[in-house]
């Protein structure tokens, strides 16, 4: 690893953010498991969001010993933020409950959306069938699993096109969306390339690097549409974009689909917002999608600059994955929990904890001794129920934000805008 500067070597102290490998006050816990790698230097991703502060802590976390008695310094490098230190939702930051503001606690009975399935019925399709289930999305977007996820569909390559095939799994309802608005802008833009479409789960979701989101089958990255493909490698995106294509796109997951959240950055939405208005869309519903505070549905995000971040409500996969809580112990192979690794962790001391075992841990990673780095996340098989997993709330998926009938004044005005 290359020496840092003395700027970043000062920064860093004074952020907190030195950590240090083995031998700093860290010995193994148990003999049977090799003593935890120093983590790896690797490239950072434009969808981390990990912070100067979330670095101090976990560094706060580490308790190394003093510096004179380490002979293995490590510098974890800590880039100074890009925006303005406001409270706004990030891709990794924000909590389910956080970005669901608009819904209240119902005393109406939880099942909504999947009275077709009784209990008894439940039970019996989990134990003999669960592929007949469908998608189920359990827990939480940014602490969950995905259980009967389903890859996105190549296509023809003219309405989208799938960047990364192996992490592109998510729930029957999210692939169904967005199939749905991609194809909506295709016919409204013949002319328009296809919808790159990235990361969206994990074959079985949990932990999908770099991203602290994306573990349930209800995230989707999204890419800009563009004039021309290869899209252009400039910073301002919002500047070579194809506006009129992309306004196309969340007008048609704001009304065409059950979105959730829309991150992206705050300079794009400028630029989506002024467009919008100048074809006569209704200035008090745009305000509602980018100027609600945290109701709006469209949200600033770091590092959003170059994609949309789009999450679903996901009304029968997640009421799902709520009603088969009870019954995962029953199928240990889904009854899973995600481990981050920090340093001192055994798989020893991590079976011991979550009362599973090193030989099931290792065949859930695919791994073939017991070398641990931090930072890592392992899938951690349960034995018995989890008294460590969250539960979401019943899920209620609000009405459609959708913009005013237009009057006969409007119609003659907006034109071909009202296709898109």
């Amino acid at each position: 690893m290359p020496s840092p500067s003395w700027k970043t070597l000062a920064f860093a102290l004074s952020a907190g953010t030195l950590l240090f490998g083995p031998g700093c006050g860290h010995a193994p816990t148990s003999s049977t498991a090799q003593p935890l790698a120093p983590a790896s230097a690797g490239p950072t991703h434009e969808h981390e969001t990990t912070t100067t502060a979330s670095r101090a802590a976990e560094a706060a976390d580490v308790g190394a010993a003093p510096m004179e008695h380490c002979s293995n310094l490590s510098l974890i490098d800590s880039p100074l933020p890009d925006e303005p230190s406001t409270r706004s939702l990030e891709d990794e930051g924000a909590s389910e409950e956080e970005e669901q503001p608009s819904v209240q606690t119902s005393t109406t009975p939880t099942i909504r959306y999947t009275g077709d399935v009784s209990d008894e019925d439940l039970a019996a399709r989990w134990k003999d069938s669960i592929e007949s289930l469908g998608s189920i999305s359990v827990g939480f977007a940014h602490d969950g699993r995905l259980i009967n996820g389903q890859q996105f569909p190549a296509g023809d390559r003219r309405a989208w096109v799938v960047i990364s095939p192996g992490n592109a799994f998510g729930t029957t309802e999210t692939v169904r969306y967005v199939v749905t608005a991609a194809e909506h802008v295709k016919a409204a833009h013949p002319d328009a390339f296809p919808l790159r479409v990235n990361g969206l789960s994990a074959r079985e979701g949990g932990h999908l690097r770099p991203h602290r989101s994306h573990q349930n089958g209800r995230d989707v990255d999204l890419g800009f549409y563009y004039p021309s493909d290869p899209p252009p490698r400039v910073g301002a995106r919002e500047r070579v974009m194809a506006v009129d294509q992309n306004w196309s796109l969340i007008r048609a997951l704001v009304t065409l689909t059950d979105v959730q959240v829309i991150l992206v950055d705050r300079r794009v939405q400028e630029v989506l917002y002024d467009y919008a208005l100048s074809i006569g869309e209704d200035q008090a519903w745009l305000d509602t999608l980018f100027r609600g505070g945290r109701d709006s549905i469209i949200q600033h995000a770091p590092r959003h600059r170059d994609h949309f971040h789009v999450r679903f409500y996901n009304p029968r996969a997640q009421e799902l994955g709520r009603r088969v809580a009870p019954l995962l112990a029953q199928r240990p192979e889904h009854n899973l929990v995600s481990v981050r690794i920090r340093y001192g962790d055994t798989l020893s001391g991590i079976a011991v904890r979550y009362g599973s075992s090193v030989r099931a841990i290792q065949k859930a990673n695919r791994m073939k001794g017991s070398f641990l780095r931090a930072s890592q996340v392992l899938k951690v098989p349960l034995f018995g129920p989890c008294t460590r997993c969250p539960v979401p709330p019943p899920v209620e998926v609000p009405p459609r934000r959708l913009p005013p009938e237009p009057t006969r004044e409007r119609i003659s005005f907006l034109g071909p805008a009202l296709r898109r």
